[in-house]
């Protein structure tokens, strides 16, 4: 349950991201604003990986000579991702300053849509789907918090560097089931 939580922490930076920009142009109802965001991040990352993982369940039994391959190609693939986003020099479109429900549903889904390919990986590092989407939810749903609170506090601190760390984590969660299957 560890690496499920330290996959949590990773995919968990894109929602502490977004959160963290809300957190830094929304002046009013901010509690109200934060815990919508927790929610719908939260809500995202808790049902992605359920879909990812009975995805995978379907198919299993037609893949399972190379699992531990795809688990690792998948972990490595969404690691590079998150560090490439970190290294793009695109520039970030400006932030609504309101937080409609459709938004919402934007964010939640958007945030966690490599909490779905993660699911696949779950599966191949055989813990329970429910419990290991609960955690992931709620660590988002907690990092989105405080993501949206640390505007003071972090605002120094280049997204780029948290980024970084997330996709590394990434890669080291791809290089860890290999490593279990191999030895």
């Amino acid at each position: 349950m560890f690496s499920v939580f330290l996959l949590a922490l990773a995919l968990a930076v894109d929602a502490f991201a977004v959160a963290f920009s809300y957190g830094l142009v929304i002046k009013t109802n901010r509690l109200t604003a934060a815990l919508k965001l927790a929610a719908a991040t939260g809500l995202g990352q808790f049902l992605m990986p359920i879909i990812g993982w009975f995805g995978t369940n379907s198919v299993h039994r037609y893949i399972e000579a190379f699992d531990h391959w795809l688990a690792f190609v998948v972990f490595l693939l969404l690691g590079l991702n998150v560090i490439r986003g970190a290294l793009s020099d695109e520039e970030k479109k400006p932030v609504e300053k309101k937080l409609s429900f459709k938004l919402l549903a934007v964010i939640g889904i958007a945030t966690s849509i490599d909490a779905c390919v993660a699911g696949i990986s779950l599966y191949f590092m055989n813990v329970g789907i429910w419990s290991a989407a609960t955690i992931i939810g709620g660590v988002c749903f907690l990092c989105t918090l405080l993501g949206f609170y640390a505007g003071d506090v972090l605002r120094r601190l280049p997204t780029k560097v948290l980024q970084l760390l997330a996709g590394s984590v990434l890669i080291l969660l791809g290089v860890k089931v290999l490593y279990e299957h191999l030895s």
